[in-house]
């Protein structure tokens, strides 16, 4: 009897193990199919000259040497990328915090605004390029319809070289919703003793913001820059609906150069090798995010280690 009970308790802590990979194995699934198989594949192909139409064949490292000896687009992508970027990840979290603080008020009519701040998350890329590409628009754009009532001759943001490239990173900090809701959850996280007593030690509300809000909530910007350095580095639908790279190139993105490498000129051995050089420096700009935040990323499970140990030395 004691074998039978064994040999069943063994089988049923056996099914235990087992039942958990059965409900994560269409997520599995999916991974190996539609991110690990296909990023493997693009690997193979970036050392093949492979176009659509005929046979690929194999030229080893010539894809990466073209992209870095004879192909003065590709250092001219990286530069407008890198501009962007430079633009857009400040600019967003600055946004993203400053609505997260709005919405955190306790007034009113707070739900309706999360909401409303939120929605254009949720919009597709391509109706948020119809909908900017209308107000951008030089010729019968509201925007440049309400700058003449004040007096203001609106400039020409679509097609002006200087202008393209303001106008992109202004539409693209629309979507700000997700990061907003990130850090909603982490400033109503914070624990309201702590700005009780930073107010009776005197502290005003902007010395309690840098202080106590963004002390605590440093882990949720390194979350955030992190993805935004990322979508940065990435995009490509709003650029390719509004501008198409134009004007004179000018927002000509490296997500853009990649597209165009592949389905415009039909190389997609080289696109896979610019896919390739942008996944190695979105790698290597991660790894150095993660290696400057111990100087400035607030953990608070390292102060109460801190704390304790304080304590015992006196």
């Amino acid at each position: 009897m004691r074998n039978i009970t064994t040999k069943k308790t063994k089988s049923y802590q056996l099914v235990n193990r087992k039942v958990p990979y059965l409900f994560i194995l269409p997520w599995i699934i999916g991974f190996l199919v539609f991110t690990l198989g296909p990023l493997i594949l693009s690997l193979i192909m970036s050392f093949y000259n492979w176009p659509i139409t005929s046979e690929p064949t194999f030229v080893g490292i010539d894809n990466y040497k073209t992209m870095f000896t004879a192909d003065p687009q590709f250092y001219k992508s990286i530069i407008i990328t890198l501009k962007f970027a430079a633009i857009f990840v400040p600019l967003n979290l600055a946004i993203a915090l400053i609505l997260a603080l709005l919405i955190t008020q306790p007034l009113k009519g707070m739900k309706f605004f999360r909401t409303i701040f939120y929605l254009p998350a949720v919009v597709s890329g391509v109706a948020i390029s119809i909908i900017w590409g209308w107000i951008f628009n030089s010729e019968y754009g509201i925007l440049n319809y309400l700058l003449s009532f004040l007096g203001i001759e609106g400039p020409r943001w679509l097609v002006d070289p200087k202008w393209a490239l303001l106008t992109i990173v202004i539409a693209s900090a629309w979507g700000v919703g997700i990061m907003m809701l990130i850090f909603y959850t982490n400033i109503k996280g914070i624990p309201a003793e702590l700005y009780e007593a930073a107010a009776i030690d005197g502290a005003g509300p902007f010395r309690q913001f840098f202080s106590i809000t963004i002390p605590s909530i440093t882990p949720t910007i390194l979350f955030n820059v992190i993805t935004s350095v990322i979508g940065a580095l990435q995009q490509l639908t709003l650029v390719l609906l509004l501008t198409g790279g134009g004007p004179l190139k000018s927002t000509y993105f490296y997500g853009l150069y990649v597209y165009n490498n592949a389905f415009k000129h039909h190389q997609l051995g080289y696109a896979s090798a610019n896919a390739w050089f942008m996944f190695i420096v979105i790698l290597v700009l991660t790894m150095l995010i993660f290696k400057t935040s111990s100087a400035w990323v607030f953990y608070e499970n390292e102060v109460k280690k801190e704390g304790k140990k304080g304590r015992r030395k006196k």
